[in-house]
């Protein structure tokens, strides 16, 4: 399967992109939704629940190296088509738990699922297969994986009201077990050829393109872009992920109505489908490099609307309503941006694994930041420091890009 092939590579596009649908649906958002009968029937606090989300995220991290060797070595049926296979099946254990443990236990394996079914791998293998266009072949796959809020949040809690959490959790491991496996390995044979470590003298050839020198791995891992790249994604993740969880309560304290706080939230996901839109329409019209750029910018200046809103009291609705735009529609292209920047300013040959490299800081970041978030809010001030700090860590992150931009040799 090659660039060449449109039809095959929109049919494995598409049916990645279900995958994705549904892997994001039906484990990362419906958690949310299984929160409240887990602790009524394990008799689990707040705080004891949210750790089996905490421990499936840090699995994801720990597991995002070894993902990326092996999907950089060739194996990316294997990985995938495993993960799917093992998010069924720590469902159905989910439907049985009876006790805490169990409950850490299920979630500690549907993280190490997740590493190998999310967007990180799925990325990898758009980029190994169509290393001329996975830019655009990325985006494509993230406009249904943008809609999975949207279609599981209402379809688990209806399965949930109907039929019970635990039967509940058979039919969305049925999804896992008959709809994504078998579409990972179908859409997935004939993988390319596995990626061999190379000192500097190597050279690579690639379709169209005349030999170059290939760069070990350990020396890209090393370099100044992958660091400086790293550190965009690494604080750009925590400046995002410390806002879910806290946006209603943040709304709310902005005096904002409550039908106009409800739907505010529910169109994050359509304005994340909205920028990626936008991004696939301007891909071929605008330097990618200078998008790249202002991508980012996007989240910063959302926040500073938020930051001004006591200062501007006649303008306060408008700047609630301009950050819920800013942030929307810049979360849904930064997945984007960060999900081909180490391709574009690194090494594509690697990028599995120089992605996999990055996956427990930025697990690490991605859990870390909400509960930061919490403990910054007061009575007095409600989440004004936490929004300065996220200010800081956003504008540092984008500078961090750009360093990498400048020391790559792309314009």
């Amino acid at each position: 399967m090659s660039d060449s092939a449109p039809h095959s590579a929109a049919r494995l596009i598409g049916w990645l992109s279900l995958a994705q649908l549904i892997t994001w649906g039906s484990v990362f958002y419906t958690f949310a939704l299984l929160m409240a009968p887990i602790e009524h029937e394990l008799g689990l606090s707040r705080a004891q629940a949210s750790l089996g989300f905490s421990l499936a995220l840090l699995a994801e991290g720990l597991l995002a190296y070894p993902v990326g060797r092996w999907i950089d070595r060739g194996h990316e049926r294997l990985v995938m088509t495993g993960g799917s296979l093992l998010v069924g099946a720590c469902l159905l254990l989910h439907s049985g738990i009876s006790s805490a443990l169990g409950f850490y236990a299920v979630w500690l394996g549907l993280g190490a699922g997740l590493a190998a079914t999310l967007y990180p791998p799925a990325f990898a293998v758009l980029t190994r297969r169509y290393p001329n266009n996975f830019r655009r072949a990325i985006i494509t796959l993230t406009f249904l994986g943008g809609l999975a809020s949207t279609v599981f949040i209402p379809l688990s809690a209806w399965l949930i009201a109907t039929l019970g959490w635990r039967h509940a959790l058979w039919v969305l491991a049925a999804m896992h077990l008959f709809v994504c496996a078998p579409l990972h390995a179908w859409l997935l044979r004939n993988a390319p050829a596995a990626v061999q470590s190379a000192d500097s003298t190597a050279n690579l050839e690639t379709p169209g393109h005349t030999k170059v020198p290939r760069t070990a791995l350990g020396q890209h891992l090393w370099s100044a872009p992958f660091v400086l790249i790293g550190a965009f994604i690494v604080l750009l993740m925590a400046a995002t992920a410390a806002l879910p969880a806290h946006l209603v309560s943040l709304l709310r304290e902005n005096q904002l109505p409550e039908a106009w706080v409800l739907t505010t939230v529910a169109s994050i996901g359509v304005l994340q489908v909205l920028g990626r839109a936008l991004m696939y329409f301007f891909e071929h019209h605008v330097n990618l490099h200078q998008v790249n750029r202002l991508v980012p910018t996007l989240i910063p200046l959302g926040l500073a609307a938020l930051l001004m809103t006591p200062m501007f009291q006649t303008a306060h609705a408008f700047l609630v309503l301009l950050f819920v735009l800013l942030y929307g529609m810049g979360n849904g292209m930064l997945t984007i941006v960060k999900g081909t920047a180490i391709a574009e300013y690194v090494n594509r040959d690697h990028v599995a694994t120089l992605n996999g490299a990055l996956g427990l800081p930025t697990a690490l970041a991605r859990a870390s930041a909400p509960l930061l978030m919490g403990l910054m809010w007061s009575p007095q001030t409600g989440y004004t420091t936490g929004l300065w700090l996220l200010l800081i860590t956003s504008l540092l992150g984008v500078a961090a890009l750009m360093a990498a931009q400048r020391l790559s040799d792309r314009p």
